[in-house]
């Protein structure tokens, strides 16, 4: 499992957008992923909110990183990617927004499941962004695809 500082330093090389924009890991562990973005002047639309597209890469990232840390885990190559997705916004995105992805045993499951049939799995991973007063102002549906590489 990487520590949440190399996740970060990931990000800055490889999803340099994710970065400039604020988009942090916070925590993570077998069991969730925290990310938080800052509302600020590069990630902001023009009703002085945090860009849809901005709450969605730290939503992704969010679920993405539980994924990794399980395929890391298990010491096998996959591929990973996003079939679909829904959000809904529900509040005016603006201070600090948290994501949580609290998931993992599932992907867990699925990794193991891949791995035993050698064939691709799919699961929905759900994120939800809070403001520091708590409440909602976002959430997002992820399906992911799972597959094993020979």
């Amino acid at each position: 499992m990487k520590s949440v500082f190399k996740y970060n330093l990931h990000n800055f090389f490889y999803l340099p957008s994710v970065w400039w924009c604020g988009v942090r890991v916070k925590k993570v562990d077998e069991k969730k992923c925290i990310v938080n973005v800052k509302h600020k002047w590069i990630n902001q639309n023009p009703f002085n909110s945090m860009f849809w597209a901005v709450q969605g890469m730290a939503a992704e990232l969010c679920t993405g990183v539980l994924i990794m840390n399980e395929i890391s885990l298990s010491q096998k190559k996959f591929s990973m990617l996003v079939l679909n997705n829904y959000a809904n916004f529900s509040k005016k995105a603006t201070g600090i927004i948290t994501f949580e992805c609290n998931q993992g045993l599932e992907i867990r499951d699925s990794i193991k499941k891949a791995i035993h049939l050698n064939k691709p799995q799919t699961l929905w991973l759900n994120s939800i962004g809070k403001n520091s007063n708590g409440h909602i102002v976002s959430s997002f549906k992820f399906e992911w695809t799972l597959k094993p590489k020979v």
